[in-house]
């Protein structure tokens, strides 16, 4: 019997972070991260298919989706300080032994979280995160240039990821069955990112990206020492995260139960109810 799907905020240092909520507070907790350009939208069929055996929570960062989106001159939008307002979001419903799903941008989040609070992790389910420099491809070159240089021509080429044109292709680009991905969320993603001022705020995180490039050794060191349980669903044809991300876990994990899907980086769009049928086994039938 599926939960009902309640839609909440919750105040965080004078920002309104919303947040999906479904299932039982005595079930697993399931905290799902997600990636650019989305929000906790693009997990609504996971959660539908999870919300009987889960308890489930969704947030949206900062500038992203429902929640609240202060101008540049007013947060300071880094991944370190997105990672802040999800960790307090985490104590302020009172998380523990969390499954975090990181997917994108959830993956920097949620690793930082791991690193300052490792008694919060009860296993990891990755899909399309990356922690590794095998896993960065040739699609991201243009997000590269501008991390290492700022110029007007590096910020051009950046700035195409926020154009519809971009938003769509992320979404179809490596898809099995295109037809099967609604652009219902291609539309609704961009809709946020052409918010005035949004633009500022998604290539704040776009220079910053480079933070956690260099942080994947420690990730890397943590994921080593702690032995994290970890599940990876990796759609294989993602052209920015690419599948030999997806693989490079084992290094640091050789117990890491990988799955490459046919698919590309938003994965769920058209598999959900198999990614949704391995966490079930993987968490609850253990």
């Amino acid at each position: 019997m599926k939960n009902h799907v309640y839609y909440k905020n919750a105040k965080i240092n004078d920002l309104d972070i919303f947040y999906r909520q479904a299932g039982s507070a005595e079930k697993p907790i399931l905290l799902l991260l997600h990636g650019f350009p989305s929000s906790s939208h693009m997990f609504r069929n996971l959660i539908d298919q999870l919300s009987d055996s889960f308890y489930i929570i969704a947030p949206d960062y900062p500038g992203f989706g429902q929640s609240s989106d202060p101008a540049v001159s007013e947060f300071q939008y880094t991944f370190h300080n997105l990672s802040a307002v999800i960790e307090s979001l985490i104590d302020k419903l009172q998380l523990k032994n969390i499954n975090f799903y990181i997917q994108d941008y959830g993956g920097p989040i949620a690793f930082r979280i791991a690193l300052r609070r490792p008694e919060l992790v009860q296993s990891f389910i990755v899909q399309n995160a990356n922690a590794y420099l095998e896993g960065l491809g040739e699609g991201l070159a243009p997000l590269s240039a501008y991390i290492e240089n700022n110029s007007t021509e590096a910020e051009q080429g950046a700035r195409m990821f926020l154009k519809f044109e971009a938003t769509r292709w992320t979404y179809l680009d490596g898809a099995s069955k295109p037809e099967k991905v609604s652009p219902d969320s291609y539309s609704l993603d961009q809709y946020y990112l052409d918010r005035p001022g949004n633009d500022l705020i998604q290539l704040a995180l776009f220079r910053d990206y480079g933070s956690n490039i260099a942080l994947y050794p420690d990730w890397q060191h943590y994921l080593k020492n702690n032995q994290p349980r970890t599940l990876i669903v990796w759609g294989k044809n993602d052209k920015m995260f690419i599948e030999a991300g997806g693989w490079a876990y084992r290094k640091d994990l050789p117990d890491a139960e990988i799955h490459q899907l046919d698919g590309g980086h938003f994965l769920l769009e058209e598999h959900s109810d198999e990614v949704a049928h391995l966490i079930k086994e993987f968490i609850i039938n253990e």
